[in-house]
């Protein structure tokens, strides 16, 4: 998908957001939790931009859920110009952190107790797995959270909209095209790739990269496709078992070649077997005879 067409959908999904919440109530929170991502606050422009525009009041919860759970100053109205010049900046511009106690039915009680004082019954959530999971669980207790503050003046809160919008770089949601950041990861990987590749093929030297990703070979995959890599490790399917065969069977034949070749392997953060990198730098040392 373009990133033109990509842009419009999420603008899309925005706009019917905001308009049902402008039936329902005119007051929206924004957060950011976990690790950060590059694109988290072109996402927050657009949200604060598209809920000004539909005559929505927007905050920001700075910090993430420990904002939330804490509440006072964390909790700022967001304007048109606060949004300003953001898009280019890495990070999130309203700060993330991990908060344990929201973890706890205790702290999403106060979270919920601030939510109520300030009028908010919508929020949007950008975050990764973490973020999203407590979203959910959040949403899922807002009633029983209900019932434990004080009910007179609450009967108007008593439904939780959530918007969550997946802010990783691992691409690993189903259902979005691309979540926030994973493009520019990618960049980063190729921009890293060719500043070593001279050196790669000056020395006939082996590179192992290894990229990011958890669970999911996304990155590792479309990384290696770019670069032109020799080969790429991701857990989704593991190599076969004479892989070390066919890896030393290749690198002797660049290394014998006499237009000498640089070789280089992808491998994503956490492969499915925990001792694959020890076994391919093993496999490189033996065969490049170092």
């Amino acid at each position: 998908m373009m990133v033109g067409d990509a842009c419009s959908k999420f603008l899309r999904k925005l706009n019917f957001f905001f308009k049902k919440i402008v039936k329902s109530a005119t007051q929206s929170w924004l957060k950011t939790y976990g690790g950060d991502s590059q694109g988290m606050n072109a996402a927050v422009r657009a949200v604060v931009r598209m809920g000004i525009y539909l005559g929505c009041k927007v905050f920001f919860i700075k910090e993430g859920y420990q904002g939330m759970v804490d509440g006072g100053s964390n909790i700022v109205e967001a304007t048109w110009s606060s949004v300003s010049c953001i898009i280019h900046r890495g990070g999130t511009m309203i700060g993330s952190a991990r908060c344990q106690e929201f973890r706890e039915h205790a702290g999403r009680l106060r979270a919920a107790k601030n939510l109520v004082t300030n009028g908010i019954s919508n929020l949007v959530v950008i975050g990764g797995d973490g973020s999203l999971t407590g979203a959910n669980l959040f949403k899922e207790e807002w009633a029983d959270l209900l019932k434990e503050l004080a009910a007179k003046g609450v009967e108007k809160y008593k439904c939780l909209h959530i918007v969550g919008m997946v802010g990783s770089i691992d691409n690993d949601f189903c259902g979005t095209d691309m979540t926030i950041g994973t493009d520019s990861a990618l960049h980063r990987i190729i921009e890293s790739i060719d500043a070593i590749v001279s050196t790669a093929y000056s020395h006939q030297r082996t590179f192992i990269m290894e990229v990011m990703g958890r669970h999911c070979g996304y990155l590792a995959i479309v990384g290696a496709l770019a670069a032109e890599a020799d080969y790429v490790f991701f857990p989704e399917c593991p190599p076969p078992i004479d892989w070390p065969e066919k890896l030393c069977k290749k690198l002797e034949q660049a290394s014998s070649s006499l237009a000498s070749e640089a070789c280089y392997s992808f491998l994503p953060e956490c492969p499915t077997k925990g001792d694959w990198v020890n076994e391919l730098c093993e496999a490189v040392q033996k065969a490049c005879q170092l």
